[in-house]
């Protein structure tokens, strides 16, 4: 079975970060960055470590940047066999507004495929970009109205991530022939040779970017690192057709894990990458209503007791 069979992955559904003090963590990505706090649960594979979720209103996917505080946590060092930023989209006629407001934390600016790019480092050294495009005009993200940021400026979900691979071929025969995606541009840039592939979704979280860095050092785990990028699938029959595919061809996926607000398969590429797959649905508001999200400590069922 390939991905012809069935329908492909859209794109991002999340990005999951080791920080380290929650409170700055916290700080940064709601009163900076303008994304709303969506949940506060727990690692489920560690449930003495929060684990915090950032959104638009809803939470929806392709708009989800999470991360497990430890405090103290050494800082992690970037290199191959993982992704090394993560990207966000923004109306193009914000590029001024966001210079300003980011300027204290002196991101460096570059141009990418024709694009304007911020990129700044979080507070545990995590890269953070701007992609100022135009997907950011039409994002159907629900804007959250009580973001610092004014809603004509507000960031508009994920437009890609970036991860440094050795070699770029074994994510082209992932993305493109297990999972859909289409390879859409190459340049070179001050980090490598760049590929982007791109899913089939519309608007957000479409692009995964590989950058191939021969010879260079693997990235070493810590406060800052991206632990895994998350796919979209829409249901459950779509993650299971991929879980099958995904075993055929030797990529060793886990079973299907129960999140609570949606269901994950992970696994990883030649190089390293962590993969999951993630569904759509029930979605953040599943045990909470839209007005209350982030407000509560929320835990599966099975930690309640």
């Amino acid at each position: 079975m390939t991905s012809a069979d069935f329908t492909p992955v859209q794109g991002l559904h999340h990005l999951t970060v080791m920080a380290s003090d929650p409170q700055r963590n916290l700080d940064f990505y709601t009163q900076m960055l303008g994304q709303r706090l969506v949940k506060v649960t727990v690692n489920f594979d560690d449930p003495g470590t929060y684990h915090f979720y950032y959104g638009d209103l809803t939470g929806k996917p392709g708009t989800i940047m999470t991360h497990f505080p430890w405090p103290d946590a050494k800082r992690g060092v970037r290199g191959n066999g993982e992704v090394v930023a993560a990207a966000y989209s923004a109306p193009k006629q914000s590029l001024e507004f966001w210079r300003k407001r980011l300027g204290e934390l002196s991101p460096q600016e570059s141009v990418r495929f024709g694009d304007t790019v911020l990129r700044l480092e979080d507070p545990d050294g995590t890269w953070v970009e701007l992609v100022f495009d135009a997907e950011g005009e039409v994002s159907p993200v629900d804007i959250w109205p009580d973001s610092p940021v004014p809603a004509k400026h507000a960031l508009r979900g994920f437009h890609s991530v970036t991860a440094w691979v050795r070699e770029t071929a074994a994510v082209r025969d992932l993305l493109v022939s297990q999972l859909g995606f289409s390879e859409a541009a190459q340049e070179a840039d001050a980090e490598g040779q760049r590929t982007r592939f791109m899913g089939s979704g519309q608007h957000v979280g479409l692009y995964v970017d590989a950058v191939e860095r021969p010879g260079q050092p693997r990235g070493s785990f810590g406060a800052g690192s991206v632990h895994h990028v998350a796919l979209r699938t829409r249901d459950d029959a779509e993650q299971q057709a991929y879980l099958q595919s995904l075993t055929a061809a030797d990529y060793a996926p886990t079973p299907v894990q129960d999140r609570q607000y949606f269901h994950s398969i992970y696994f990883r590429e030649p190089n390293g990458v962590l993969f999951e797959i993630a569904t759509d649905a029930p979605g953040f508001a599943d045990d909470e209503a839209v007005d209350e999200l982030g407000k509560h400590l929320k835990l599966p069922q099975w930690y309640e007791a």
